[in-house]
């Protein structure tokens, strides 16, 4: 059995959906250089979970890889911090004593399969409500949580395409703007409509 739904045009975000979007912006490759000696800085989020995100940061010629702390719109790691609002550009501030330096870098575009799946998806009824988040992929891995009917649940996925699975919840968009979530609930399967969350900016 399964049963096809809709989006309530007056669906409300939650604070906690707010904050995984947030981090969902952070995620990326940023690329671009100092403004006082132009010299070139990456800095790559791989992966967060909850207050600790996966960074690789690039400068001078050398690569360091480590934790950084998650506030929000921002990440420090170490002597650096980065922000973004928008999810495409990120400011860069490195303060040591009194010294301080500052970049704005924009985020290297992923493939257009990955752009199309990595996002926050959220669709409910008037029983049932579901969000998906795919955080990151990488090949056929893709970093995922999702809530549906008050059931969490985290950890790597299987993409393909259009589609991610984890376990025997499946994710699935063909525009990048709309997708389904299926889900078994007892001895029935269920298909919800999502779309993907964009707020809207201050």
């Amino acid at each position: 059995m399964s049963a096809a739904t809709t989006i309530p045009t007056g669906s409300q975000i939650s604070p906690v959906d707010e904050r995984i979007y947030q981090q969902t912006n952070l995620l990326g490759d940023w690329k671009g250089s100092w403004t006082k000696n132009h010299q070139p800085i990456e800095i790559k989020v791989d992966s967060i979970n909850g207050s600790t995100a996966q960074v690789e940061y690039t400068h001078n010629g050398h690569t360091e890889k480590g934790t950084g702390t998650v506030d929000g719109r921002t990440i420090t790691y170490g002597n650096v911090t980065i922000a973004t609002r928008n999810g495409t550009q990120a400011a860069v501030e490195f303060a040591f004593g009194t010294a301080t330096q500052s970049a704005i870098l924009a985020k290297s575009a992923a493939p257009a399969d990955q752009n199309k799946l990595v996002g926050n998806w959220i669709g409910s009824t008037a029983t049932q409500t579901a969000a998906f988040q795919v955080i990151s992929i990488s090949g056929r891995d893709a970093q995922v949580r999702y809530s549906i009917d008050g059931q969490t649940a985290q950890g790597v996925g299987d993409a393909s395409k259009n589609a991610v699975n984890l376990g025997k919840v499946a994710f699935s968009t063909a525009d990048g703007l709309n997708g389904t979530v299926t889900f078994p609930v007892g001895h029935n399967t269920y298909t919800l409509a999502v779309k993907k969350f964009s707020p809207k900016t201050a």
